[in-house]
Order: C-alpha cells, then structure tokens, then sequence
C-alpha cells in the first residue's frame, strides 16, 4: 500500500516520505480499513515536530489519527457484517504506530464508527479528534439543557463541534471569534450571541447575554482568555480548556475561588472509554441531523502531506485540512 511516514522528527517537508509499505492484516478484535480521507489534527503535526521535547513513539509512525473509509477485512472475533461498512475512524495512532496517513490502517473494531448515509467522507474523517474532545468539553460535567455555555473559538475544530452539540443538548450558546470581520462566518443554528474579541468590553456583552454568568466555558486558548472567563463565572462554572498558548499559564485564583470554579484540562488520548463511546454516539446522531456546519478545504494528495501539515501549520488553510487516500478528481 501507499503510505506517508516519519522516521524522526522534525520540519514537514524534511522528515514526512511518501511510498510504498506492506499492508497490515487486521489481528483478533480489529477490522482493515481502506481509506478514503485522513484528517490532520494539530495533535498530528505536534508530536511529528517533537512538540515539548516529546520523544519518537515508535521508530517509525504513519501518522494522523481520523479518518473514513470502508472496512475491507476483519480479524477473528469480528463479526463479518462489518465487511462492507462506511465507518468514521479515531485514535488510529493514539499510542500505535500506525495511523490513517496510507491507503489502509488496522485499529481495534470498537475505534471504527459507522458512518451515517447522510454524512460524507469528508465529513466523517474530521469528526474524531475535535469531535470527541468537544463533546467532552462540553458534556464532561453532566447535561447542558437549560444552561448557558460559552464557546471560545466557534471557527475552530473543536470550537465550532463544541457549539453545535451545546445547542443539539439544549443549551445557550455564546460563542466567540477572534476578530469583528468573523462575525459574519459563525453558525447561528447553534450560537444564539455571538461577541468579538477584539471589541470593546467583550466581558461586557458577555455578561449582557447571561447576566448572572456562564455555566460552562469551553477554553481554546486558556493563558489568553482566563481573564476574560474569570469575569462570565458564576457559582461553580466549569471551564474545560484543551489548549493554551503559554504552557504554564497564569491565572486569577481568588477571583476564581471566590466562584467556585473548576478547571477541567482535556487530553483526548486519555479519556475514559465510556466517554469516548458516548462521544462517538452522540456526534454520529449530529452529523446525521446536519447540524455540524464548518467549512472543508479541498483536499490534498498523500504526495502533498508536507503541504497539508504546513497548511495548518500556517493557520492559511480555509477549513479543516484532509488527504485524500483515493485519486483526487481532475
């Protein structure tokens, strides 16, 4: 099969390669799935670099972890109804060394997901990752019907799944973009106030949509916006932050003491199984409804991975970033 690897880490265009590996056969409790799209995370592209002095996992790592495709072998103790199957795909390379970035990967049965008929191939390959730390994020402390949840960063992977399952749970929205010129570009199905940034007093109008403050904050940059969060409390508001642009942030303890708060800090890979069960349940039945409305850059070839880590990278990527494993049209 045709696969993209690293063998050390480093740049993008020095250490990704591009050719020809073995295919993998599916062991006892696992399923082959030849794919049709990978998703690139950040998660991806950090731990190709060496993100925080990681080290290399496994002498060798396909990497990317999301992808959809169609299961084309089962291992023993699989039922063979699988065979067939249009399935969304997670946790390829979460602690293995193989992920989707190839023609076909092998993962456990139970990380291969059935993919709605309704929802696309794009679709289903960016569902994982983002998908399964938003619904954590936002349902990690129980329901949210009734409550109100902001939503720090609605254009983003996890921000915008974040913000459409808040909704489909009952809950009220406020999400927020970095800059004015945003604005235009958020989903209003699922975020009821929408607040700018970089406007004056975003605390303000914050506050203006939930006066007595927000149940629950979904945190994409938490050393930036802890302020900010500290102001939209109330009594006992949950913060559950994934990312922080400065490792060892600062924050306001006795503002956020005197409310009770709780700092939940997400790590997909280490979520209990249950939650990740639930989480794969729930964002199938959302993107199902068509409720998941977030923009798909056109897609690169496997010989254009370097292009694609570089892209997200970069920030100039126009949507959620995929490989295509099959010829692309045209």
């Amino acid at each position: 099969m045709k696969a993209a690897w690293y063998d050390r880490q480093g740049q993008a265009a020095d250490v990704l390669r591009v050719g020809e590996v073995p295919d993998p056969s599916p062991g006892p409790g696992e399923v082959r799935v030849r794919l049709r799209y990978s998703g690139v995370n950040p998660g991806d592209v950090k731990k190709r670099q060496g993100w925080l002095g990681s080290p290399m996992p496994f002498p060798r790592v396909i990497p990317h972890s999301d992808g959809s495709g169609v299961i084309d072998a089962v291992g023993s103790g699989v039922e063979r109804a699988r065979l067939g199957q249009r399935v969304w795909v997670y946790g390829a390379q979460s602690y293995r060394p193989f992920g989707t970035a190839a023609e076909v990967t092998v993962v456990p049965d139970g990380l291969a997901i059935d993919l709605p008929a309704s929802v696309t191939d794009q679709l289903g390959a960016t569902l994982g990752i983002p998908g399964i730390t938003a619904h954590r994020a936002v349902f990690g402390d129980g329901p949210v019907a009734g409550r109100t949840v902001l939503v720090h960063g609605v254009h983003g992977g996890v921000g915008s799944i974040a913000a459409a399952l808040a909704a489909w749970g009952g809950a009220t929205v406020i999400g927020t973009v970095r800059g004015t010129a945003e604005l235009d570009r958020i989903d209003r199905n699922a975020v009821r106030h929408a607040v700018a940034l970089d406007q004056t007093e975003p605390a303000a109008q914050i506050r203006a949509a939930a006066p007595d403050g927000v149940d629950r904050i979904v945190e994409v940059a938490l050393s930036a916006n802890v302020d900010l969060d500290a102001q939209s409390v109330r009594q006992g508001t949950v913060i559950a932050a994934y990312s922080s642009p400065d490792n060892r942030p600062q924050i306001p303890f006795w503002p956020l003491l005197f409310a009770n708060v709780t700092l939940r800090l997400l790590g997909s890979d280490d979520f209990p199984a249950e939650a990740k069960q639930q989480a794969t349940r729930d964002l199938s039945v959302v993107a199902a409804e068509r409720r998941l409305d977030f923009q798909i850059a056109p897609a690169y070839s496997l010989d254009q991975i370097a292009e694609a880590h570089e892209a997200l990278e970069s920030g100039a990527r126009g949507g959620r970033v995929l490989v295509a494993l099959q010829p692309l049209a045209g």
